[in-house]
């Protein structure tokens, strides 16, 4: 079994939850306030670690075993990969990360603590304005 910190759509209801079929969710947890999070086209998160401008970031923490982790990284979107991320209780376990490199051009979403909350205040915009919204981004 591995510990996985997911920042993302793999979240419970979210579109990619199902990835984690077989995993035991221990429950919502976040990052040491180091990581910076962009929305990747409104599609999912890109984090990565920025000691000097990062943020806190939730999250959920899932214990996986070896088949559904291996299922989880090859099913991750291009760019994503698995590399280790700290913890705000001082732990680091491997984690869903994001190239800098590839963030230019993203919207930096870092202020709102991550994905969840991206998405629910792009949902309450959508519903406000008329426009509809991303069924991908739930």
């Amino acid at each position: 079994m591995s510990l996985l910190f997911v920042n993302g759509t793999l979240m419970r209801g979210l579109a990619l939850h199902g990835n984690l079929a077989g995993a035991t969710f221990l429950g919502e947890t976040s990052t040491a306030p180091v990581y910076r999070v962009f929305s990747i086209g409104d599609r999912h998160p890109g984090m990565f670690r920025d000691d000097a401008r990062g943020a806190s970031v939730m999250g959920e923490l899932y214990d996986l075993p070896p088949e559904v982790l291996a299922h989880v990284e090859a099913s991750e979107p291009p760019g994503l990969y698995i590399a280790d991320v700290q913890l705000a209780d001082g732990r680091t376990v491997p984690g869903v990360l994001f190239p800098r490199e590839l963030t230019p051009g993203h919207q930096e979403i870092t202020a709102w603590g991550g994905w969840r909350a991206w998405v629910s205040r792009q949902a309450r915009h959508a519903d406000v304005d008329g426009s509809g919204s991303d069924p991908s981004i739930r």
